[in-house]
This record gives structure tokens, C-alpha cells and sequence, in this order.
């Protein structure tokens, strides 16, 4: 080691797990995603930068591609010639680009995936409507950043004048996310925003009046609605795209099948071949014959057919079978404020709109400043004409131009500018006429200061001005859509396409949630060490369990009372031993926060329903609010807050209410109130709730659950950390008042720790226990008998080591399920190699065990009473 050096260790996880989170943030904000602005990446950016430094504007002359590749890869993009190329390449494709924006000259590659000819054989210039989307970048419309070596500054993004991200579309893979964006015709996209400056709570399907449907650039026929409906109101869906097929008679008589269009992104030649093959190997049957006969006119692609073929029977095989229908997976994920973010058609709209407000604003402050400028040496232009024999007396005596300069400052309280001016003035300024000019010159520039600062106070004038100049765009540029809707083809939900059955939800401390089918979890004896469950990584374990079925919907409680939602089905499925995919890939929860409480409902549009439902909360502190369901009727992708959380407080747990239904909150310390719901006035929204339970002085103390039952007869069953657990009848428990520290719900010892759980539970229940180390198991209600409230209970799994009850919830017993009743033996066999295996007691010994366990406190009424 040299002299002057040392050596400093670091921990290889930290700086490859920080290394790939700065090469990810990297690949997300500076190549793969576009920013919603201007609807470009940074290369598409610096290329149309490049050009226009370039001077290869729409009104000049071509040059070559080399000479632009070369401009923009040494001072903007220092990322190899080839993405820059291909960059530009595209922009000037009119298959890929609904809109080009790039002129091009020579061979730029063809629909059939042919490739351009070298940089060096083609020339290119900037499309009129590039022109647009740089339009008052010198304006300080736009920030500049420094270049790759700071030695030049870039945009860090356009001003663009029509919104290219809705109207050109995108895609691009980053690291971890995706996106792909549908083109869509300018004159349908300008008319949505007029419409959104109209009325700025404008809704989607509103919006979707003037915005049909993507417009692909290759034409074709959308086929279905559903999916662009849901492109449109999430930023996801599947969109199916169709060629448009004709049947026609060729001069021999025989039938054919012609496309003129085929789906967007198809490659035509390779689309040709492959079904060759699929003819060949008679999977498509009918057709004869097959040619492309596309020229420059147009594409035409014919199918002639067998004599005995039906012409509508080979079409929809061939839409079947071949890339003749295909999908365009819409996946709105672009850069908002540097951050990427999933947008529906309102949300891209209200971004452009505000892009183009900064942009006027800007725009309007450099021209008034311009303005003043130049207003400031009229001025001393028309002082130096109301005084020209003084002026001009008083230049001949001086000296030099700096004592001219100075005498005129100080005799007419001139600024150094307007000074210098007069100074500059030809005399030719000095006749009659030229005075006019400059006394016609300032009044216009008075008036045009005048309506600069009535812009710069009113958003209405300013929406007026971005209104005024999208209908100027729309003129110029706007077309006829390109590709057709079929509405009613295909015209079903997905939802309408997956069973409605049951699923378990799980969910796991660090977010990772899935849905299992329940039969993958088979019921076993009560003392059993179970089956595993979960495989996690470490440090991790299962903390949310319930059943729901895939139609529903699921509200996301977070320990920060903020609400999401999501559908059953579209929560990712797998086995019972995966891992799951991250919550926040699915619902945008902040790092900060996680899912405390998750609820499942049928529907959310149902008014009477809505109406006299009501959600009860509860927090870790004893908190308790009630709230109709209505007030979180309304899904946001974004969340909305549910509750306000104190400080140091979090959500607990939130439940569905009946009507007269009772509650019961348990504290870890093993103690528990039961009170009416009508106790608890319902609230607002925002509301913070009231006291529910007391808590003890033991450290540590909180609430554990919560119950909301409407039947008296119902039984409670309470679990504590060591696997004990036992049923007792609801009205041991005694109603007391709403915010008393309750009564005794379970005999706490260091043999059973402290309570972990508390469940509304009947003989039909199963229960789901899961460990911190994943072990799960499932036991029937029926297995274990009712007994007091306050006694220490029974065994409920075995514990092993260090390990602790991470998850309890319960489950319905499925009828197929009372089948497996014949094969407990061999349940519990399974268990007793498991338990061995994991150095656990076998179940007849828990069995045997058991039954000593249940330790009757006969002082506990009289502590209550105390």
C-alpha cells in the first residue's frame, strides 16, 4: 500500500444494495421512462435538441444522419451512436410514430422489419410539428441543466405545445417497472383538453366522450371496449387491436380474404411466414393460397381461398391463430415530478395542462420583461426628441461619447441605457415621421404590458391562451382517426371471465401479498405442529390471513390511516409455500407506512348499502371511530386518509358493523371491555375517534383486537404468544362503559405470555394459526370446547424454540372438507413426524397435556368487580 493511503472496509451488501438502487434510479429517470410534460425520454429529447442546434429545422435543408448522430452523441448523449441513431430512426417512421417527428430522407426501414441503410446513406431535418414541441425554448420557457462534461446546457425538458405523450405514445423497460403507452388522435386529444380547461372536474368517462380510443398509426380495428375503458380510468388494461380484413372476388371467381391494415407493432413479413407455417401444418385450413401485394400505395395482403371455404370461418382462424388480433397491454407509467407514477387519461391531461400554464407563465414574464426593456429607451428616445436642438447642442460640446454620455444623464435624468441609446440613434430618427414611428412603437408597447400582466393575474386568461393556441395545433396538424372500434366485439369485463371463489389473502409483514386458492390448506387436529406455509425471507412472517372471494374488493387500512383499494383477482395468485409480490407494486402505499387492516366488500356503488354500513376503527392506544362505508365509496388510485392517527398511535384493526352489534377490545395485559356500538357516534371521515379501553400500567400495553358481533349467543375465543387459546361465551363478558379498563379475558401466566389475539368464533369456524418462522396450521372450532372466561385455556400449537404466534385468523369449513374427518389419524400422523422433525412434543402428548391446562380462577370475578 502506497504511502498517504488507507484502506477503509465497507459492508459489501450495503454498497451493492446501494450501487443497484443508484443504477435502478438511473435507468427510471435518465432512459427508460418518459416525463409526462413532453412525453420524451432523454435521448428523444437531446436528438430533437441536437437537430435544432443543428439548424436542420422543417424549412432547411436536409443533412445527413451522421452529421446529427455526431452533434448529439459529443455534446448531449455520450451513450454510443446506435441508441441515438435508432432513436432518430423511429421518431421518422410513420408506422411506429402516430406523429413523426423527424423528416427523414433514404431508407428508414420498412413494416416488414426491415432495417434503415447506415447513418452515412440517410439525411434527416425536423418535422414542422417538432417545431411545436421546441417552440419558445428561448424564451425561458423551460429549465436548462448542464450537459454530460458541463461544458454546454440542455432542456430538462420541452415546452411542447401538444401533449406527444398522449398523441405518440411511448414504451420502454426501466428496472423493476414498465411502461407502455397507446397513441391516441391529436383533433380527439386536443378536444379533451379544451373540454378538461372547460370544466377541470371533468370525469374520465366524460373525458372518454371526446377521447374515443387509442388511434394506432398502422389503423386496424379496436375489438371491444372494455379494455380501453379500463386503460383509460386505471392506466392499465388490455386493449385488443384487429386487421381490417374485407372479402373480395378475384377476376377467376374465387374468394379472398384482403388485409389492408394490420394490428400496430406487427412485423408484416414475419406475420406472413408464420402463417405459411400454420397452412402448412393445416392448423388453419381453407386457404389456398397466400401473397403480399403492398407497394407504396398501400398495404394488401390476400388470402385466396379453397372453393368449399367459408370466408368468415377462415377469418376469425386467422384471427385466432395468427398476429392478425392482437394485444397492445396499455401501461400508463411515466415521470411526475421525477418520480414515476401509473396515470389515467384525466391525470395525463391535468399534468400537460399545468406543464403549458408554467410554460405561458414563463414565457409571459420574459416577453414583459422584454417589453419593459425596450419601453424603458422609447422613452428616452421621445425625451431626446422633446428636447433634440438641447441634445443635439449639447453632443456637439462634448468631449468624447463618455462626456456625452454622462451630461445627458445627468441633464434629463436619463438611465446609462437610454443614454447609450440616444447616443446610438441614426439621424435619420430625427425627421417627423420617425418620431411617429417611435411614439406609435411605445403606445403598442404600453398596450401589449398592459395585457402581459392581465395574463400573469388571471388563470383565465391563461387557460384562454393554451385553449387558443391547442385549437391553432389542431388545425394545422389535427386528422381523421385511423383505426375503427368494434364496441360490441369482445365487449366483456374481465371480471365477467373469472370464477367467483374463494381465495386466501396473505399478506406479510414486509408486503408481500398473494391469494391462494383454500383448498390448498386441509384441516388438521388441534395440537398438531402444522404444515409449512409461507417460505419468507428472513425477519419476515405472515401478519394478514383472511378468505375473500375474487369479485370483491379489498380496502388496504394502513398503520398511517390512509385506505386503498384493489380487487380480489387482481391480487397476484400463488402457492401456498410462495412468497408473493410487494403490496406496493399493486396499491401506491409510501415506504413509511404498511397495511394494518384489510376488509373485503361485494360492492361499493350500492347507495343503501353504503349508506347504513358503518366501519369501525380501532388503534393500538385504544381509539375507537365509526364511520359509514360510504365515505370510502369513492376508489383513488393514490389512497385517501381514513382516519387522523395521533402522534405515537397507529391503526389496529378495522371492521364491517352490523347494526346493534357489540364490541369487545382485548389488551395484550389480558383484560377486556365490551360495550354497544350505538356508544360510538358515527363521524367523519377525518375524525380521530374516541376513547375505547383503558389501558393498563403494564410497559408495553396495547390492544390486540378487536370484535364486532351482533349475536349474543356468539362465543369469543382469545389466543395468547405461547399457542394457548380458548372459546368462552360472549356474555361472560360483562357490558361495562366505553372507555373502562374492562374485564379479566384469559389467566395469564409465564407459561401462556401474553395475549396475542381475540376472535368471534362458532363450531362451523375453522381457525388459521401462522408462526413467526411460517409454520401454519388448521384446526376446527369444533375440537375445542367451551370453557371460562378466565381461565388460562388450552393448547392450541405447539411452540417451539424462540418462536411466537405471528398471525391468527379464521376461516369457513368447506362441506368438502367434513370428508377429511375419516383421515385425522393420518393428519395428525403427518403432524407428529413434522413435530419430531422440528423437536416437538407428538400431539398425544399435547392431547394428554391439555386437558390439565384449563386452570380455573375462581377471584376472578371478584378482581373485576375491584
Amino acid at each position: 500500500m502506497a504511502e498517504g493511503e488507507k484502506i477503509i472496509p465497507i459492508n459489501i451488501e450495503d454498497e451493492m444494495r446501494g450501487a443497484y438502487i443508484d443504477y435502478s434510479m438511473s435507468v427510471i429517470i435518465s432512459r427508460a421512462l418518459p416525463d409526462v410534460r413532453d412525453g420524451l425520454k432523454p435521448v428523444h429529447r437531446r436528438v430533437l435538441y441536437g437537430m435544432s442546434e443543428l439548424g436542420v429545422g422543417y424549412n432547411k435543408s436536409y443533412k445527413k444522419s451522421a452529421r446529427i448522430v455526431g452533434e448529439v452523441l459529443g455534446k448531449y448523449h455520450p451513450h454510443g451512436d446506435t441508441s441515438v441513431y435508432d432513436t432518430m430512426v423511429r421518431m421518422a417512421q410513420d408506422w411506429s410514430l402516430r406523429y413523426p417527428l423527424v423528416d427523414g430522407q433514404g431508407n428508414f426501414g420498412s413494416v416488414d422489419g426491415d432495417s434503415p441503410a447506415a447513418m452515412r446513406y440517410t439525411e434527416a431535418r425536423l418535422k414542422r410539428l417538432a417545431d411545436e414541441m421546441l417552440n419558445d425554448l428561448d424564451k425561458d420557457t423551460v429549465d436548462f441543466q448542464p450537459n454530460f462534461d458541463d461544458s454546454l446546457e440542455e432542456p430538462s425538458v420541452m415546452p411542447a405545445k401538444f401533449p406527444n405523450l398522449l398523441v405518440n405514445g411511448t414504451s420502454g423497460i426501466a428496472v423493476g417497472m414498465a411502461t407502455n403507452m397507446a397513441p391516441h388522435n391529436l383533433t380527439e386529444v386536443v378536444n379533451g383538453i379544451i373540454a378538461y380547461l372547460d370544466n377541470p372536474d371533468i370525469t374520465v368517462d366524460e373525458l372518454m366522450q371526446y377521447v374515443t380510443a387509442p388511434d394506432f398509426p398502422t389503423g386496424g380495428i379496436i375489438y371491444g371496449y372494455e379494455g380501453v375503458k379500463q386503460a383509460f380510468h386505471t392506466g392499465r388494461g388490455r386493449v385488443v387491436m384487429r386487421a381490417k380484413a374485407t372479402f373480395e372476388t378475384s377476376k377467376t371467381g374465387k374468394e379472398q380474404i384482403v388485409v389492408t391494415e394490420i394490428p400496430y407493432m406487427v412485423n408484416k413479413a414475419s406475420m406472413i411466414e408464420k402463417t405459411a407455417v400454420l397452412i402448412n401444418d393445416k392448423k388453419i385450413e381453407g386457404i389456398s393460397d397466400m401473397r403480399d401485394e403492398s407497394d407504396r400505395d398501400g398495404m394488401r395482403i390476400v388470402y385466396d381461398l379453397k372453393r368449399d371455404a367459408m370466408p368468415s370461418v377462415v377469418l376469425n382462424n386467422l384471427y385466432k391463430y395468427t398476429q392478425l388480433q392482437s394485444s397492445f397491454g396499455v401501461n400508463n407509467v411515466c415521470l411526475v415530478k421525477g418520480r414515476p407514477m401509473t396515470l389515467n387519461l384525466q391525470q395525463l391531461i391535468q399534468y400537460f395542462v399545468e406543464h403549458r400554464a408554467e410554460v405561458i407563465i414563463r414565457r409571459t414574464k420574459y416577453e414583459l420583461a422584454e417589453a419593459q426593456k425596450r419601453a424603458h429607451i422609447l422613452e428616452g428616445l421621445l425625451i431626446a426628441l422633446d428636447h433634440l436642438d438641447e441634445v443635439i447642442a449639447l453632443i456637439r460640446g462634448s468631449r468624447d461619447p463618455e462626456v456625452a454620455r454622462g451630461q445627458l444623464i445627468s441633464r434629463f435624468a436619463l438611465s446609462e441605457v437610454q443614454a447609450r441609446a440616444i447616443l446610438d440613434m441614426r439621424l435619420q430618427r430625427l425627421t417627423g415621421l420617425e418620431r411617429d414611428k417611435i411614439v406609435a412603437e411605445y403606445e403598442d408597447l404600453m398596450r401589449l404590458i398592459d395585457h402581459l400582466n392581465a395574463v400573469l393575474a388571471s388563470d383565465v386568461l391563461q387557460r384562454g391562451i393554451i385553449k387558443t393556441e391547442l385549437e391553432d395545433i389542431r388545425e394545422r396538424y389535427g386528422d381523421a382517426r385511423r383505426t375503427e372500434i368494434n364496441y360490441v366485439g369482445g365487449d366483456f369485463s374481465t371480471e365477467d371471465m373469472i370464477a367467483d371463489e374463494a381465495m386466501v389473502i396473505t399478506i406479510s409483514r414486509e408486503g408481500y401479498i398473494k391469494r391462494t386458492n383454500l383448498d390448498e390448506y386441509r384441516a388438521q387436529g388441534r395440537g398438531g405442529a402444522g404444515s409449512r406455509g409461507a417460505i419468507s425471507k428472513k425477519d419476515d412472517f405472515t401478519e394478514h390471513l383472511f378468505v375473500a372471494t375474487t369479485h370483491e374488493y379489498l380496502l388496504f387500512f394502513t398503520e398511517l390511516g390512509r385506505v386503498f383499494w384493489l380487487k380480489v383477482y387482481e391480487v397476484p395468485e400463488g402457492g401456498k409455500a410462495t412468497k408473493g409480490l410487494p403490496i406496493q407494486n399493486l396499491i401506491e402505499i409510501p415506504r413509511e407506512d404498511k397495511v394494518r387492516s384489510v376488509l373485503n366488500v361485494r360492492g361499493l356503488k350500492d347507495p343503501d348499502y353504503l349508506e347504513n354500513t358503518f366501519l369501525m376503527f380501532c388503534t393500538e392506544q385504544g381509539t375507537v371511530k365509526k364511520t359509514p362505508l360510504e365515505a370510502y365509496s369513492r376508489p383513488r388510485t393514490a389512497g385517501i386518509n381514513a382516519i387522523t392517527i395521533n402522534e405515537g398511535d397507529r391503526i389496529l384493526d378495522v371492521q364491517l358493523l352490523a347494526p346493534n352489534s357489540e364490541v369487545v377490545l382485548a389488551l395484550r395485559s389480558g383484560r377486556a371491555v365490551r360495550f354497544n356500538e350505538s356508544k360510538v357516534r358515527s363521524m367523519g371521515r377525518s375524525a380521530a375517534g374516541v376513547r375505547g379501553i383503558s389501558l393498563s400500567d403494564t410497559p408495553g400495553d396495547r390492544v390486540v383486537g378487536m370484535v364486532c358481533v351482533s349475536d349474543p349467543s356468539q362465543e369469543l375465543l382469545v389466543v395468547s404468544d405461547n399457542g394457548y387459546g380458548k372459546r368462552s361465551p360472549l356474555d361472560e363478558y360483562r357490558v361495562t362503559n366505553r372507555g373502562g379498563k374492562g374485564v379479566r379475558a384469559m389467566k395469564l401466566t409465564d407459561k401462556t405470555g401474553n395475549l396475542v389475539a381475540i376472535k368471534d368464533v362458532n363450531d362451523t369456524d375453522d381457525l388459521m394459526i401462522i408462526n413467526k418462522s411460517g409454520i401454519t396450521i388448521r384446526l376446527r372450532m369444533s375440537d375445542l370446547r367451551t370453557i371460562g372466561r378466565a381461565t388460562q385455556g388450552v393448547r392450541l400449537i405447539k411452540i417451539g424454540g424462540n418462536d411466537e404466534i405471528s398471525s391468527v385468523a379464521k376461516v369457513a369449513a368447506e362441506d368438502k372438507e367434513e370428508a377429511e374427518l375419516d383421515s385425522s389419524l393420518v393428519v395428525a400422523a403427518e403432524g407428529d413426524e413434522l413435530a419430531e422433525a422440528n423437536g416437538i412434543a407428538s400431539d398425544t402428548q399435547a392431547l394428554s397435556l391439555d386437558d390439565d391446562d384449563v386452570e380455573a380462577d375462581d377471584d376472578a370475578d371478584v378482581e373485576d368487580l375491584a
